[in-house]
């Protein structure tokens, strides 16, 4: 037979493996970044928000102070990051992005001319070597007028040749250039973190779960090499049918009837952001 253990070490080991346990569950995943190929820089002077209605941070109770990115900030806040610049505008597509023109302009929370890309470069040109993260949810708008959500019918060619401008845009021409301006003198000095999508239809239309996931398939091919992906998707609860989340995390099933998220799912997608990123 072997040792026995002391009474004092078998009263004491259950605490320290409690402790290892609670350490390997808390402790920020790193492996998600590094896994995607790219070593992260990590957070700077200036958190720099890119996107549509979710990096604002809409809620159709005209909450707009609770989005993902309020949340990322806060987390950002204690590892010495002093300014938050969000130039979303809800509505905007990829092609909106690089042209201008953003169907609700007046909402946005930083004022520019012109292109939210342009907006982005000049900011990040003013700033060398200042600015980490950038985060960016683009894509979403460019494909929902393809689908109806009151019969759940996609548009397939409609939404394929919506997927080819969006591959084309993101990666030809937006991610080139955000990478670009993040690097100084031949060094990277910012993060580029890119979310997906979740699926605010699948328990009404459960038929576009694979629609969303073409998307988000679409998004995760075209980061490689410039970004880091950030799985939104799977945060909230993935491709499951009936998803439980979609009452709590989004407003589908308030009087709203509204695809984005509430406070809670707000929170969820910016605990994705922290916990990818590894901060």
């Amino acid at each position: 037979m072997g040792k026995r253990i002391p009474s004092c070490c078998r009263l004491v080991l259950p605490f320290v493996l409690t402790l290892l346990l609670l350490l390997l569950v808390l402790a920020p995943d790193v492996r998600v970044a590094h896994a995607q190929g790219l070593k992260l820089v990590g957070p700077k002077k200036y958190y720099l928000v890119l996107g549509n209605s979710l990096a604002f941070g809409f809620q159709p109770d005209l909450d707009f102070t609770h989005g993902y990115s309020d949340y990322f900030f806060q987390d950002l806040k204690a590892h010495g990051t002093t300014n938050m610049v969000n130039l979303a505008c809800p509505g905007e597509t990829s092609v909106t992005f690089l042209n201008g023109k953003c169907p609700y302009p007046f909402l946005r929370k930083y004022p520019y001319l012109g292109s939210q890309l342009n907006a982005a470069l000049n900011f990040l040109r003013a700033h060398p070597g200042q600015v980490s993260p950038v985060t960016l949810d683009i894509g979403a708008n460019d494909v929902l007028p393809y689908l109806n959500s009151q019969t759940c019918a996609i548009d397939t060619t409609g939404s394929a040749s919506a997927l080819q401008t969006l591959d084309y845009n993101l990666r030809q021409v937006i991610l080139p250039q955000l990478r670009a301006a993040l690097t100084v003198n031949g060094q990277v000095t910012g993060d580029l973190l890119v979310m997906n999508y979740y699926d605010p239809y699948q328990n009404i239309c459960p038929n576009t779960v694979p629609y969303s996931q073409q998307i988000n398939e679409h998004l995760a091919s075209d980061v490689q090499g410039f970004g880091v992906l950030v799985d939104v998707f799977s945060a909230f609860g993935g491709a499951a049918v009936p998803n439980n989340n979609i009452c709590s995390y989004t407003w589908m099933c308030s009087v709203f009837h509204d695809i984005h998220a509430t406070d809670k799912g707000y929170q969820v997608i910016a605990q994705a952001f922290e916990q990818t990123a590894g901060y």
